[in-house]
């Protein structure tokens, strides 16, 4: 199994910088990928970026440009840097692991709150 643990919200004018974290325990070896995905007030939950065990990453066109995912294997850490926060930006964000086997592991969620 694989644990997941999200940190770094918080509230932040527009224009600013939030990092997120992700935490990982657990099978780490198992992970393929892992990704940032948000979910704001009434919507549904979709993806913002992604970055895979090869390190090949891919982004949402909304997070294209202000957004950058990376990682450290030695912290066994994925971060989701967000410049340029804008207010529809505001959500709660979840990271995901993927694992070879099939299947997935989500975290709590740190909320992102943008005010204009």
């Amino acid at each position: 199994q694989v644990q997941v643990v999200e940190s770094g919200g918080g509230l932040v004018q527009a224009g600013g910088s939030l990092r997120l974290s992700c935490a990982a325990s657990g099978s780490i070896s198992s992970i393929n990928t892992m990704a940032w995905y948000r979910q704001a007030p009434g919507k549904g939950r979709s993806v913002v970026a992604a970055i895979t065990r090869d390190g090949t990453t891919n982004y949402a066109d909304s997070a294209k440009d202000r957004f950058t995912i990376s990682r450290d294997n030695a912290k066994k850490t994925v971060y989701l840097q967000m410049n340029s926060l804008k207010p529809e930006d505001t959500a709660l964000y979840y990271c995901e692991a993927t694992v070879y086997y099939g299947g997935s592991y989500w975290g709590q969620g740190t909320q992102v709150t943008v005010s204009s």
